[in-house]
C-alpha cells in the first residue's frame, strides 16, 4: 500500500506514486514541513519516506482501511529487522531506488491514540525495536515511480 499525508491528518492511498531526492513521496507533507530538519530549515532527507511491514500493521491496526492511520508511505511485505536490513541497504522499488536510514522510528502518542497502549507496547518493545516493527525511514537515491503491489528487492 503506498499513503501519503496531503496535510495534519489526512490520509490518501494512491495506487502508483513518484519520489525523488527532492519532493520525497510527491504529494506527502514531508517536504512542506517535516518534524525533523536540516540546520538550513530544510525537511532532513534521513525521514523521507517511513516504511512499516504489512503483516505488523495488521496486527494492530486491523483491516486495510485503517492502515494508512500510521502514517507511513508504504506498507511492504519485506522483513525490517536490523539483522536483515542494516542502515545503508539500499532497495529497488519499481524504477526507484531509496537507502536504509539510522532514524529511529518509534511509536509514539498518535500512535497510541490511533490503535491502543497495548499496540504501543508492542512495537516499542525491546525485541520491536530489534525487529523494526513500528517500521524503518528510507531516502531516496534514485528517483521514480513505485507501484502498489511492486516487489522490493535488496540491492549492493
Amino acid at each position: 500500500m503506498i499513503v501519503v499525508r496531503p496535510g495534519t491528518n489526512e490520509r490518501s492511498v494512491l495506487p502508483e506514486v513518484e519520489i525523488s531526492a527532492a519532493g520525497g513521496v510527491h504529494g506527502d507533507c514531508w517536504a512542506s514541513g517535516c518534524w525533523k530538519s536540516l540546520p538550513d530549515g530544510r525537511p532532513h532527507p534521513d525521514v523521507q519516506i517511513a516504511m512499516m511491514n504489512v503483516r505488523v500493521i495488521e496486527a494492530v491496526a486491523g483491516p486495510e482501511e485503517r492502515w494508512p492511520l500510521a502514517g507511513d508511505n508504504l506498507f511492504v511485505d519485506l522483513d525490517l529487522g536490523s539483522e536483515n536490513l542494516a542502515p545503508g541497504q539500499r532497495l529497488e522499488i519499481g524504477s526507484a531506488v531509496i537507502e536504509i536510514t539510522d532514524e529511529p522510528h518509534l511509536g509514539c502518542r498518535k500512535f497510541q491514540n490511533r490503535f491502543g497502549v497495548d499496540a504501543l507496547r508492542f512495537v516499542n518493545s525491546p525485541l520491536g525495536k530489534q525487529l523494526h516493527l513500528r517500521g524503518i525511514y528510507a531516502k531516496v537515491v534514485t528517483e521514480g515511480m513505485i507501484r502498489a503491489g511492486d516487489v522490493v528487492k535488496k540491492i549492493d
